[in-house]
């Protein structure tokens, strides 16, 4: 049978459950809360403003809007 393209929740113990949360929110309140919430700013203001940003992410290290192929970890732009 063929997998689901849709994620099923996780079948966890209530210890295991617990744990993974606790990481999870550790992980959303880390280093890159602030890179996020800009980004965010940044795209909602680039939205009112009329500028077709489909597809892109904003660069902190040039300050603007660039292709996600371009704009991800691990490219060769890097």
């Amino acid at each position: 049978m063929k997998s689901s393209p849709i994620r099923l929740k996780q079948k966890l113990s209530p210890i295991a459950a617990k744990k993974k949360a606790e990481r999870d929110l550790a992980y959303a309140n880390g280093p890159y809360k602030k890179k996020r919430a800009e980004n965010q700013m940044k795209r909602r203001s680039a939205i009112r403003a009329g500028k077709n940003i489909s597809g892109m992410d904003y660069d902190h290290k040039d300050k603007r809007f660039k292709p996600a192929s371009e704009n991800r970890a691990g490219t060769k732009n890097e």
